[in-house]
């Protein structure tokens, strides 16, 4: 049974699977780099097709890739925290559901051997991935984000949301959005 269809089949997702939604992500073998983000959307959710919004846009102007590169090259995987979305809270999206990302993603990542990059895109990405090495909130884990590479690189969510967040730290467009842009292309290019 392939991990897509033990994903559907499991008792935690049946809500879903009984609607016909199916689950979000993308796993290719050739993946060098992999985005970890919070949860579909509803709009990816409907469309079927992740990071199709203006947070996409704005992802993809920030690593300087097209759609195209982005979403049929085979070099990006996307795995969120949870791969359904999780629905409406009082102030935006209900966050994933705790232990998704722990039962799934270990066994999509052993599928993509070539992986040297993760973009670990808000809050819950980064709490899981770093563990321990998390500073106290988002906004020191970005400012910190040499601390993580080569392989690990903590980024703000992309939302036009965020404004305020990116208007008040003028530090991560002048100096980390260009050693992003600059370690995506060294991932694509090898």
């Amino acid at each position: 049974m392939s991990i897509k269809s033990q994903i559907m089949a499991d008792a935690d997702n049946q809500f879903y699977t009984e609607q016909g939604i199916e689950p979000l992500y993308t796993a290719p073998k050739t993946a060098r780099i992999m985005v970890v983000g919070q949860a579909p959307g509803i709009v990816a959710q409907e469309t079927r097709l992740f990071w199709n919004d203006r947070s996409g846009d704005r992802l993809r102007d920030w690593m300087d890739v097209d759609r195209e590169t982005f979403y049929e090259s085979g070099l990006f995987g996307i795995l969120p925290m949870d791969f359904y979305y999780p629905g409406k809270g009082k102030s935006g999206d209900l966050p994933p559901r705790k232990g998704f990302a722990a039962k799934w993603h270990p066994q999509l990542l052993e599928e993509m051997p070539d992986l040297q990059l993760f973009l670990l895109v808000g809050n819950y990405a980064q709490q899981y991935y770093l563990g321990k090495d998390y500073r106290k909130n988002l906004t020191e884990t970005v400012k910190h984000f040499g601390d993580y590479l080569p392989k690990y690189f903590p980024l703000v969510h992309p939302s036009p949301r965020n404004q305020l967040w990116m208007s008040k730290n003028p530090w991560f467009e002048e100096e980390v959005l260009p050693i992003l842009k600059e370690k995506v292309a060294a991932a694509l290019k090898d």
